[in-house]
């Protein structure tokens, strides 16, 4: 298990926001060569991207590269790029139905991309939502690992409003969840773009997180800390984790669905939750 709190995009035609990257607390860094790249620095931003992977020095972090879309004249030398770079994925954008990961796949494959390069597939578009189930299905033999909700671009395509609690966007923040975990994939949380409202930043993170994503993508490292806070389990919570399994551990409790711990009634799928919660929490003391 690797934490997926934090997740920054970092522009990649700027050598000095790769450098910092570096020493950044996010427990994944994109170096985006799309939406934050003109297009008279696409090549040099791909360059860039490349050579700052290839040289290392990110850590514990998850190296991904965002790159533009295959319709574009720089999709496919950015898909080529990214495969033997050493990233640990790569972010496609607009994915909005199975197709476009397959030939993705294929020409990572072409490109002599390694099976270890995972893909990370970006959710902004209304298709998207309405062939969910579909796209991550592609994740049952395939590269797939992650989705990215880009919340920005799916509120551009539907014409909803970006309001306070975001109730607008509800429906499909859980739709792409549920097809995310239906098929083994995790799930970021999209970016918030007022960097004067801390405390809405800090309401959204804790939206994102009781909805049931991993992380939240962030647009500067000042949203690092408050993320890796509200998307990691709290003290309490994993001592209570802690508590439930071993209680189910207990030779008088073995092959028991249903235990009293506590004077509450406790199942097994309880002590499967509080698995998961207490490998999150020994991911992130590893990872310092």
């Amino acid at each position: 298990m690797r934490p997926r709190r934090s997740v920054l995009y970092m522009p990649a035609s700027n050598p000095r926001a790769i450098d910092k990257a570096r020493t950044l607390a996010a427990d994944a860094v994109i170096l985006d060569l799309e939406d934050s790249v003109a297009p008279d620095q696409k090549g040099e931003a791909r360059a860039q991207a490349v050579a700052a992977v290839a040289a290392g020095g990110f850590g514990r972090r998850e190296v991904i590269v965002r790159v533009n879309g295959a319709d574009t004249p720089w999709g496919g030398p950015d898909l080529a790029a990214a495969a033997t770079c050493g990233a640990d994925a790569v972010l496609l954008p607009k994915v909005s139905d199975p197709d476009t990961l397959a030939r993705a796949e294929a020409a990572l494959a072409a490109a002599g991309a390694p099976e270890e390069l995972r893909i990370w597939a970006m959710i902004e578009t209304p298709r998207a939502i309405l062939r969910i189930d579909a796209i991550a299905a592609r994740s049952e033999g395939g590269r797939l690992a992650c989705f990215v909700l880009g919340t920005n671009d799916l509120a551009k395509e539907t014409r909803a409003r970006m309001v306070p609690g975001r109730w607008t966007m509800l429906p499909w923040l859980q739709t792409a969840l549920a097809a995310a975990r239906a098929h083994g994939l995790d799930a970021i949380d999209g970016v918030f773009n007022d960097l004067a409202d801390a405390d809405g930043f800090r309401a959204e993170c804790a939206q994102g997180r009781d909805l049931g994503y991993d992380g939240k993508t962030l647009i500067h490292p000042n949203q690092i800390a408050p993320a890796n806070e509200i998307f990691a389990p709290p003290a309490h919570e994993v001592e209570a984790a802690r508590r439930v399994i071993a209680a189910f551990e207990r030779p008088e409790n073995a092959g028991r669905g249903v235990i009293t711990l506590d004077g509450r009634m406790v199942e097994r799928l309880h002590a499967e939750m509080a698995l998961r919660t207490v490998a999150l929490a020994d991911a992130i003391a590893r990872a310092g």
